[in-house]
């Protein structure tokens, strides 16, 4: 399973690719994908990277490990394919949208058009064995994207980071705070989210941050009508 990726991210991923801890990954995913179900599907496991190239990054949500539903998981955190019903942790980040910006709630969770605009919509561990929430946590994943994290730090241009959930704020001692922004809050499954992820404002932070650094603001508005690619 060699990572596919092919634009300016290659590099800082064939890097990990050499890697021990990577290559003790890849025999376990061999080995998952033949003997379980596991999502995203194979292909997809890198669609995050192949939409929002690494010098395109302008803000990066981090959340946990992927959908483990049927036909949920697409390669980007919190997203589902357009015909999928909505997850509970995309419906309330909706909510917060909605309160935050006033935006309305779109009826699908297909959020192609935020890494489109440089949001990396990423999760601390790529795949997830069916109905076995962090079944692959503590495999190999937290490497790569600890370097995929460092990575984004290494940039020039400031990053907005936000971090949902414990496993994405770990990743906090990555980024150097003098130079990027980090929001935090909670994970908004329904478990956590009335903990303080509503009220947390991430949107209209970070398109004030953006703003602050001479950079184009999200819109944050989705299409009604997404056309999957």
């Amino acid at each position: 399973m060699p990572i596919p990726v092919k634009n300016d991210w290659k590099p800082i991923l064939e890097k990990v690719e050499k890697t021990e801890t990577y290559q003790q990954l890849r025999e376990f995913l061999v080995e998952e994908y033949n003997t379980e179900t596991i999502y995203p599907k194979k292909e997809a496991i890198w669609q995050a990277f192949e939409w929002t190239p690494y010098h395109e990054v302008k803000a990066v949500i981090l959340g946990q490990d992927p959908y483990h539903g049927a036909h949920q998981a697409h390669g980007l955190a919190f997203s589902v394919q357009p015909q999928v019903k909505l997850p509970p942790s995309l419906r309330n980040i909706y909510k917060e949208l909605q309160s935050d910006l006033g935006i309305e709630p779109v009826t699908h969770g297909y959020l192609e058009s935020w890494a489109k605009q440089g949001v990396l919509l990423l999760n601390t561990v790529l795949t997830v064995r069916a109905k076995e929430a962090h079944s692959h946590k503590n495999k190999g994943w937290e490497l790569l994207t600890d370097e995929v994290i460092k990575s984004l730090n290494e940039r020039e241009e400031p990053i907005v980071f936000i971090l949902w959930g414990s496993p994405a704020q770990k990743k906090r001692t990555l980024i150097d705070e003098s130079k990027h922004h980090v929001l935090t809050a909670v994970h908004p499954s329904p478990l956590a989210a009335y903990r303080g992820f509503f009220g947390s404002k991430p949107f209209s932070k970070t398109n004030e941050l953006l703003i602050e650094s001479g950079q184009a603001p999200i819109d944050w508005k989705l299409p009604e009508n997404p056309t999957m690619e």
